[in-house]
């Protein structure tokens, strides 16, 4: 049962729900009564799509996207929707319209993002799951933030329908949860996954690409390290920081494209700070686009065969942990988590530990393209050593 007065006032100091739908019901079926939000940017019948954007306040779902459709036929309770960086474009869910979405373990401090509302719903216990969306990172990044467990998807493998997109190439639907069971489990209602191929291999990037990070994330990338044993190390033709921009160009790219229309006839529906960034695609050079997508068809190439050689890659989710709104986001805060994307393989951010002051840090395992079921199988091996998993102090329980 829900008890919808408490879960609103829990919801106030962290601002993860944009909108509730108080009729909410479970149906039957393998997920019935569990709790789910839904980020912003995915349609909930009945709710505003607003995909963080002022413009598209008003904008009501009319048919559920089908990946919501699926969890509602599986009996899932879809409880509301959840706050997010505006566009999808960002890492910090510091929403200039929306407000900002506070980490439950220490208010005024960054969820990550751009799924930042459902990173912290989740690690609040405001419910049991949640839809994110990642382009680059954006459900790996808040789980690793927030202490919790995400899921990118392999490109392809949950529809895009009902979806409000960045980039139709990198963007991918995935679930964020408080255990990897339940993960899973929403996993096998919104994809469709093959059986799962044993992973009996490690590949480590070479120097972590010299990205340069904090120490709480080095010792739980070296404590993952131990628990899964033998590892190869492979390297990538390009530095982290030159992928990881050229991922960005395409972002933008395609976000500029699709809000066209909005910047014409409603350019105070978006913030100044969006339109910049809107603004850094469409004015590279035929010759500079041409290169970035090279580097991201090489990139692609490289890390698709050294996951497919090894079985899966380790790396951090996120160079640090989380830090203050009142911060610039790193630079280099996607350059581990943009890989995936590019590449379209399926990832996994689990729990890895803690910094001195009780923030989480996570690491993740990329698999080879098709693998949930292994990927999922390696996690749960990984995750029992690691054992890093810590609610938040405050958090709601429900009777």
């Amino acid at each position: 049962m829900i008890h919808w007065d408490d879960l609103k006032a829990a919801n106030e100091p962290l601002n993860a729900f944009t909108d509730f739908d108080p009729t909410a019901q479970s149906g039957k079926g393998p997920l019935e009564g569990v709790t789910i939000g839904v980020k912003a940017n995915i349609a909930v019948a009945g709710l505003p799509w607003s995909s963080g954007i002022e413009a598209f306040r008003d904008r009501i779902a009319e048919h559920d996207a089908e990946s919501v459709k699926r969890l509602r036929d599986a009996g899932a309770v879809i409880i509301g929707s959840l706050n997010m960086e505006e566009a999808a474009l960002g890492a910090k869910t510091d929403n200039p319209f929306y407000g900002p979405t506070h980490n439950p373990h220490r208010i005024g401090y960054t969820p990550g993002g751009s799924s930042g509302g459902s990173g912290a719903a989740v690690a609040a216990g405001l419910c049991d799951a949640a839809l994110g969306t990642d382009t680059m990172g954006s459900v790996r990044i808040p789980a690793a933030y927030c202490g919790v467990y995400g899921l990118k998807p392999t490109r392809g493998a949950v529809s895009q329908d009902g979806l409000e997109l960045v980039d139709a190439w990198l963007d991918s639907i995935g679930p964020l949860a408080r255990s990897l069971e339940l993960m899973e489990s929403l996993t096998h209602v919104i994809a469709n996954l093959a059986p799962a191929q044993v992973i009996d291999n490690i590949g480590l990037l070479e120097n972590l690409g010299e990205v340069e990070c904090e120490q709480p994330v080095l010792d739980g990338y070296e404590k993952a390290k131990k628990a899964l044993g033998a590892a190869e190390q492979f390297s990538l033709p390009y530095p982290l920081t030159r992928i990881r921009f050229a991922g960005f160009i395409m972002s933008s790219l395609g976000l500029a494209n699709s809000l066209k229309q909005v910047i014409a006839d409603n350019p105070a529906g978006l913030s100044d700070h969006l339109k910049k960034l809107l603004t850094y695609g469409p004015k590279r050079s035929a010759d500079d686009l041409a290169e970035d997508r090279k580097i991201l068809k090489e990139t692609g190439e490289a890390l698709s065969a050294a996951a497919d050689k090894y079985g899966a890659i380790l790396l951090p989710t996120a160079p640090q942990a989380a830090f203050s709104h009142a911060d610039n986001a790193p630079a280099n805060q996607a350059d581990f988590t943009c890989l995936a994307s590019i590449a379209g393989l399926p990832a996994i951010s689990i729990p890895a530990g803690w910094t001195d002051d009780g923030l989480p840090v996570g690491v993740q395992i990329i698999g080879a393209a098709g693998n949930e079921a292994g990927l999922f199988e390696l996690a749960r091996k990984l995750d029992s050593q690691l054992d890093a998993y810590r609610a938040p102090e405050t958090f709601l329980k429900h009777s």
